[in-house]
């Protein structure tokens, strides 16, 4: 079991987290401030658990610092920032997994059992069709050797219509699934971030991925 290391700064909290986590049998290191997260990353640290507003400092800054220096520990987020761009934000600089507070144990529990398996299992990470390789955890795609330059909301689109390789997925399935509304259905938003999506697919010169099929919907893979 890995060991998890929580960085939150209102004590009652923390202790329930950590109960909760020992409970479960993970080992665990809390702490209340960035400072003493720094200093605790030097033990064998296998999963941050963090929150972002703290006494000393934004967490979001601590864990880009951290990625920039290399670090690559799966870090979930515990944080009262529940906007979309907030959300955004916490996984493009280094993020792992988004949870709003208040939550519920258990899905804490989930996710922490989530990151675990992805450690265990790393190609379970890696999602590919054909020349097409992406890297959940990294978050980077590639096909055909190059890189894909994406958003964020492209990087998920990508990731769901892989899950779903082969498969033809419909604007309403993309709605509530990616775009977690239904309104998005009656936009040309999905068109366009499906256009902008297969000009980074076709970017190495390979045949088409994403297809548009009539009337139905999206496959990425095989031509139908």
């Amino acid at each position: 079991m890995p060991v998890i290391l929580v960085i939150e700064d209102h004590p009652k909290l923390l202790r329930s987290v950590v109960k909760t986590l020992d409970e479960a049998g993970y080992e665990t290191l809390a702490v209340g401030t960035l400072a003493a997260a720094t200093q605790a990353m030097s033990s064998a640290v296998g999963i941050v658990v963090l929150d972002l507003m703290l006494p000393d400092g934004d967490g979001l800054v601590w864990l880009s610092e951290l990625r920039a220096r290399g670090n690559r520990t799966p870090c979930l987020i515990l944080t009262a920032r529940d906007t979309i761009p907030d959300r955004v934000a916490g996984l493009d600089r280094g993020a792992d997994d988004y949870l709003v507070k208040p939550f519920a144990l258990d899905e804490l529990l989930a996710r922490i059992r989530a990151l675990h398996r992805r450690q265990e299992n790393p190609s379970a990470a890696v999602l590919t069709v054909g020349d097409l390789s992406v890297d959940l955890l990294a978050r980077t795609a590639i096909r055909g050797g190059i890189a894909l330059e994406l958003q964020n909301r492209q990087f998920e689109l990508l990731v769901y219509l892989l899950r779903h390789a082969n498969q033809i997925v419909t604007r309403q399935m993309i709605s509530q699934d990616v775009w977690k509304e239904s309104t998005t259905t009656w936009t040309n938003v999905i068109e366009v971030h499906v256009n902008q999506l297969r000009k980074q697919l076709e970017r190495s010169g390979g045949p088409s991925l994403l297809h548009t099929v009539r009337g139905k919907g999206y496959l990425l893979g095989d031509a139908p």
